[in-house]
């Protein structure tokens, strides 16, 4: 396998980032931000960093943006 798509990853800023969601009962979920997603040079797949593993939860990718959702 290349260096190319992480060589590409190091670079660039990420396109999603990856969030562990807790939903809470009759609350808003808990979102912890738990990595980063850049996609492939083709288009047809991503790579993913993952800072920590959730134990519970689920993983949610959202775009990237500049201001805090």
């Amino acid at each position: 396998m290349s260096d190319t798509n992480t060589n590409e990853t190091t670079a660039k800023a990420p396109s999603h980032i990856a969030y562990q969601v807790r939903d809470r009962e009759g609350k808003k979920g808990f979102w912890t931000r738990i990595g980063s997603v850049w996609p492939h040079a083709d288009g047809k797949g991503f790579n993913i960093q993952l800072e920590a593993l959730p134990i519970d939860g689920r993983i949610s990718l959202r775009i990237a943006t500049e201001t805090k959702e």
